[in-house]
């Protein structure tokens, strides 16, 4: 049995896969690129901070997941990104990302992180601030309000607050809705 060429498998698979040290892209595969509508060349060297929609929602994110991988080595989430170039260019998407650390003493040393677009099956249809973004994510993975906020480090009413405008920008009548809407788009 001849052996496997571990670097083609990186480059070939499926699924958008990058290598990171200390928030910054080391290596990526052709997915990657073609997801975000960019080249290889555009993002080794760079911090992830290019394919989120704000530079603030960029350091939130990093702040929120920082403990629960010192606790579990990994994350997973969906959340809205952008895309860097190309015809859709600024262009925000849902996209569900997992991420491995290789050192749960300090996750952002060196991570592997993988990246699946969603958008042909969940649209972002409605213009959302950074913070209903954040909401809108944890409402589809069934969070509470209380359980949101906490996750935020915000209060549970602050949700509710942003849970209300994402309902009436949808034009969902309960919670169920709004998530059932943030789902198909």
């Amino acid at each position: 049995m001849s052996s496997i060429d571990y670097r083609l498998a990186f480059e070939l698979a499926p699924i958008g896969m990058v290598l990171s040290r200390n928030r910054t892209m080391v290596d990526c595969n052709e997915r990657v690129c073609d997801m975000f509508g960019t080249t290889r060349q555009q993002l080794i060297g760079q911090t992830f901070q290019m394919l989120y929609p704000s530079a603030d929602e960029y350091e939130r994110t990093g702040q929120r997941i920082t403990p629960i991988l010192n606790a579990k080595g990994v994350y997973a989430d969906d959340r809205v990104m952008k895309r860097v170039d190309g015809r859709f260019k600024g262009e925000t998407f849902w996209c569900h990302v997992t991420g491995r650390a290789m050192n749960r003493e300090a996750p952002h040393e060196a991570g592997i992180w993988t990246f699946e677009d969603l958008s042909a099956r969940r649209p972002v249809k409605a213009e959302l601030t950074a913070r209903e973004r954040e909401v809108a994510a944890h409402l589809m993975g069934g969070l509470t309000s209380k359980e949101i906020g906490k996750t935020l480090d915000i209060s549970h009413r602050t949700v509710e607050i942003y849970r209300a405008k994402l309902m009436r920008k949808y034009k969902a009548s309960t919670t169920a809705d709004l998530v059932h809407k943030l789902m198909a788009g």
